[in-house]
């Protein structure tokens, strides 16, 4: 018994070393993304590569299926 405890505060170390370097300063402050609704695509959303290259002729970078209609949203970072 009294082995284990310090082979538990030293994995309990490490676990909290390795958090602590994914919240920490490198953390980036990411652009907000922005979903409009599909006025090309037709029919159900299926593929979202498909939804995508809709959305690309669209003026968007982008695109996904969406919601239990599956419709197609297209998006871009506000």
């Amino acid at each position: 018994m009294a082995r284990s405890l310090p082979l538990f505060s030293t994995i309990f170390v490490l676990l909290l070393l390795l958090v602590a370097t994914e919240i920490g300063p490198n953390m980036v402050a990411e652009a907000r993304t922005c979903e409009s609704q599909s006025h090309r695509f037709k029919g159900a959303c299926v593929s979202g590569s498909n939804c995508a290259a809709v959305c690309q002729t669209e003026g968007f970078p982008g695109g996904h299926c969406r919601g239990f209609r599956r419709r197609c949203f297209c998006t871009k970072h506000c």
